[in-house]
């Protein structure tokens, strides 16, 4: 794998590489989506701070544990990758303090896991995974992970749910409500606040407009 695009730590980046994916066919949750997630570190970092080392290990790793978004397991993914982390860097000769640090980021960074962030490392992680499931790239990865699960794009009896409960197991547009719209208001940092609130505009431009093309009410359910 290329380390290039996780400068300026390229060397950090190429001992822990090999260790960030398993094998799988996961286009959500793969090197593209690691590079992205650095690149919301990186431009994070530039106002709130935080170790760069810390933060990279966290963002390369916080997936080494390939779970399947409808698994029994899902909640436990972070879990998973950060006892993986642990055994990583620790056969590297880490730390044991900065080891603690990189999988606490890791075990917080899930929305599953709803663990709070304690440090500003975990706080810089979380806020960047998650701004990758908003805006546009929101968009795009929650209708790849919907293709990939089977699910149908929505309800055509009922595309808002007015009359059932949210189902985003079977309907791609459920998940929109579900957990991609309230995803702004948890973010941790300033920057991220920021930053997640224009991604959240663009996602809800997408589903004003999706609305409007399927032919209903764009109007929020009450």
């Amino acid at each position: 794998m290329n380390a290039t695009a996780f400068a300026p730590l390229t060397s950090l980046a190429a001992e822990l590489l090999p260790h960030a994916l398993e094998p799988c066919d996961d286009g959500a949750h793969d090197l593209a989506h690691l590079q992205r997630v650095w690149h919301n570190v990186r431009t994070l970092h530039q106002t709130e701070g935080g170790d760069l080392q810390v933060l990279l290990a966290a963002v390369l790793l916080h997936d080494c544990v390939a779970v399947e978004k409808n698994s029994p397991l899902r909640a436990q993914a972070s879990r998973l990758a950060a006892e993986k982390a642990s055994m990583v860097l620790a056969n590297l000769h880490w730390p044991d303090s900065t080891i603690s640090a990189v999988t606490h980021a890791i075990e917080a960074h899930s929305f599953s896991a709803n663990i709070t962030p304690l440090t500003l490392e975990a706080k810089l992680v979380q806020d960047a995974d998650r701004l990758d499931s908003l805006g546009m790239l929101g968009v795009a990865r929650t209708f790849y992970v919907a293709g990939r699960m089977g699910s149908a794009l929505y309800d055509p009896l009922d595309p808002e749910a007015k009359e059932r409960d949210y189902d985003d197991t079977r309907f791609c547009l459920d998940h929109f409500q579900t957990k991609l719209l309230h995803l702004a208001d948890g973010f941790q940092t300033a920057t991220g606040q920021r930053l997640a609130q224009i991604r959240h505009q663009r996602l809800k431009g997408f589903m004003e407009q999706f609305k409007e093309e399927i032919g209903i009410d764009a109007a929020p359910r009450q």
